[in-house]
């Protein structure tokens, strides 16, 4: 038998990149935002080191430079004061809000930058939940979906491009897709949550957004890390009821969630690197034990290998230089 050399195709550069059979760049690549209220505002914080918490002008700056270099989207998320929030989440629907306002300014400004924005109520509620809570802790499905509809056509009204509802609610995308294109709003886009699992890699985001959770848990409503079919169920309904991107997250831990994904729909699918995906490698390199720039990069290429189309990432701007070249 004739002995095989497949390590020919790996002998140089040039050849490497000839047979490379996952390419990853700028255009696979959204970056999230927090949004501070106030002007010239840069907070950083511990919970995700090297980003920062940002007020409107400090992102139009940050926006107006990524989008320069190739990056097509950004994804909003307020940080809302705590004497704003309350059970209901009533600020959520304010035209005045932290995100109605980042949104008009953002497109006035690079009109073309995707704009998009987080859709859910944990940031505006006093008890940290996505939704309305009765007595008990349980989150109120279908007025919580009310409330959603109303937070999107806001968002709508404002400019965004594509609006994000990571609540993972039943029926929410067909209530939202029906009322944006009731109110003329049928350009604008459902990036969908599909599916969100109860990961315990959320914490330096929570941080980060100051919603922690004051009573219960949210595996009544986010997804059961062990369920994968459960996931393809939730990807039909998303479709059926109008969504035009389905998102995974986390994304490492569900890889094989991505690619069955992947397989299924024909509609894109978007995976979310969340932020205990992002700390833990950053706490790696301080004690020494990995390069985080290194293993960024091979993390975002594993996801997008596994059939992301474009992924959410707080390490972008850690490998926007590989991404350059």
């Amino acid at each position: 038998m004739m002995l095989k050399r497949p390590r020919r195709n790996r002998r140089t550069p040039a050849i490497r990149s000839l047979c490379q059979e996952t390419q990853l760049s700028i255009q696979d690549f959204i970056m999230p935002f927090f949004v501070l209220e106030g002007s010239n505002r840069d907070e950083t914080d511990p919970a995700l080191p090297g980003l920062c918490k940002l007020s409107i002008d400090n992102i139009l700056k940050k926006a107006e430079e990524l989008h320069r270099t190739g990056v097509p989207a950004v994804l909003l998320f307020p940080i809302e004061p705590s004497h704003h929030k309350d059970s209901m989440g009533s600020r959520a629907l304010s035209p005045q809000g932290i995100l109605p306002q980042a949104i008009r300014i953002l497109k006035k400004e690079i009109p073309s930058l995707c704009v998009i924005c987080d859709v859910a109520l944990d940031p505006y509620t006093t008890h940290g939940h996505d939704g309305i809570i009765d007595s008990s802790g349980h989150v109120l499905n279908d007025i919580t979906v009310e409330l959603l509809t109303k937070m999107s056509l806001l968002f709508a009204e404002c400019g965004a491009d594509l609006v994000a509802p990571s609540d993972m609610m039943d029926g929410r995308v067909a209530r939202i897709r029906k009322s944006l294109d009731a109110a003329h709003f049928s350009d604008v886009g459902i990036l969908s949550y599909t599916a969100k699992y109860a990961s315990s890699l959320y914490g330096p985001f929570r941080d980060a957004l100051g919603s922690h959770l004051q009573i219960g848990d949210k595996r009544g409503y986010q997804m059961d890390p062990r369920n994968v079919r459960e996931a393809l169920r939730e990807g039909h309904l998303d479709e059926e009821e109008g969504a035009d991107v389905l998102m995974v997250k986390p994304a490492l831990f569900y890889l094989d969630v991505i690619a069955k994904m992947k397989e299924t729909f024909s509609l894109p699918v978007c995976a979310y690197h969340v932020s205990g995906e992002y700390a833990m490698v950053l706490a790696a390199q301080e004690k020494g034990y990995l390069n985080a720039d290194k293993t960024f990069l091979e993390a975002l290429i594993s996801i997008k290998r596994a059939g992301a189309d474009f992924m959410i990432s707080y390490a972008l701007p850690q490998i926007l230089s590989y991404l350059q070249k």
